[in-house]
């Protein structure tokens, strides 16, 4: 299945059950997330939709190392040499993928659709770990295509960061919230029903409190158009921290 232009420079790959983005700056590409290990077959095409190539990536620049956001990392980092980069807080997980507890609601519907998803894309199987990784920290901006700034969101994972890039309106908030529960088929703004520390996630979404996003771009689910402190106060309507 093709990914979707969002917006002048950022495309999604995939149908939004598991999201991972390419972000253009002038000529090059960062990519963020890698998602499913599938998505590999039809990255060339993407950045083609682009009109870029896979000798435009520069990086590809995790918001969290679980397993369905590291899937094509090693192989982009192997065999095209593209450097990695992760919260320091997640770097055993790109050595040990692991999936965090569960916490929500079930439709029989909305697991099927998503095993086949899963299926599909190569996911009944955890992905390679990462050999090597750089590592970024709370307040960067990092030096990659689209100058992302890092804000630490530690819950769903101990390193999970949301990356804003302010030349774009944007920011990519990986699982810190979703809009869709890929397990209960809920959509808008929540928090993931998969948390290492649910208390601790819906605490940190007061770490994006004030900043200035039109565009929210989440791990799993469609894009949130009505700005970030909208996002916000939705999750807040509709999650609980425990």
């Amino acid at each position: 299945m093709p990914g979707v232009e969002i917006t002048s420079g950022i495309r999604r790959l995939g149908p939004g059950y598991v999201n991972a983005y390419l972000l253009v700056d002038r000529d090059a590409v960062t990519i963020v997330d890698a998602g499913a290990p599938g998505y590999w077959s039809s990255l060339p095409s993407e950045l083609a939709a682009l009109g870029r190539s896979l000798d435009d990536v520069r990086a590809v620049v995790l918001t969290h190392a679980h397993s369905d956001h590291i899937g094509f990392a090693e192989r982009i980092r192997r065999e095209r040499g593209v450097p990695i980069r992760v919260h320091t807080d997640d770097v055993p997980l790109t050595k040990r993928p692991q999936t965090p507890s569960f916490h929500g609601s079930v439709s029989v519907a909305a697991v099927l659709r998503f095993g086949l998803f899963g299926l599909m894309h190569g996911m009944l199987r955890k992905p390679p770990p990462i050999l090597s990784v750089g590592e970024f920290a709370d307040g960067e901006t990092l030096d990659v295509p689209g100058r992302p700034r890092v804000i630490h969101v530690p819950g769903h994972s101990p390193g999970s960061a949301a990356l804003h890039v302010a030349s774009q309106d944007a920011i990519f908030v990986g699982d810190a919230f979703v809009t869709l529960d890929v397990f209960g088929g809920g959509t808008g703004p929540r928090l993931s029903p998969f948390n290492a520390d649910r208390a601790l996630a819906f605490a940190s979404l007061a770490r994006l409190d004030g900043i200035a996003a039109r565009l929210v771009l989440p791990g799993h689910g469609a894009p949130w158009r009505d700005g970030l402190h909208d996002a916000l106060a939705r999750v807040r309507e509709v999650s609980t921290p425990s």
